[in-house]
């Protein structure tokens, strides 16, 4: 015998149980079904949590507590090691550029600056929102952080 010879271990190839082929075949007449009921029928099936018709746990329990689902803001992430390889000196990141650059796919989305990375040129981040970290790390390369949402910044230009 060589070691090529591949084989399955013991157990991992089982034989397909085939049911319905009459009663002597073992898994006849019901084919493993039970007898009456909406289980045994073809097409019979429930929903998961469906109790009979008593009402399911899930609508018994009362709906409690707050989501804040309906009011999450989703930000667009951009690290500082993106913006470094991307932008020359003087340049601005906001969303037109981003979009240009092709990093951002969605034109409407919000943008957010974290500070992963390091910064040496001198640019203008004019976004939505911005780390700490970033905001130190562009203020120290000599560029300027501007938030949109931020009237007093724009006029301060």
């Amino acid at each position: 015998m060589s070691d090529f010879n591949l084989y399955a271990p013991e157990g991992a190839n089982k034989k397909k149980r085939i049911v319905g082929r009459g009663s002597s075949s073992g898994r006849g007449t019901t084919a493993g079904r039970g007898n009456k009921g909406q289980q045994s029928r073809s097409g019979g099936k429930v929903y998961v949590g469906f109790e009979g018709g008593q009402m399911p746990l899930y609508r018994r329990i009362a709906k409690r507590g707050f989501s804040n689902y309906p009011f999450r803001k989703e930000f667009e992430i951009f690290n500082l090691v993106d913006i470094e390889t991307r932008y020359e000196n003087g340049e601005t990141v906001n969303r037109e550029s981003l979009v240009l650059k092709g990093l951002l796919k969605k034109a409407s989305a919000l943008i957010k600056v974290l500070g992963n990375g390091e910064l040496s040129k001198k640019l203008t981040v004019d976004v939505d929102k911005v780390s700490a970290s970033a905001k130190e790390k562009i203020e120290k390369a000599g560029g300027t952080v501007v938030l949109a949402g931020d009237p007093e910044a724009r006029t301060a230009e």
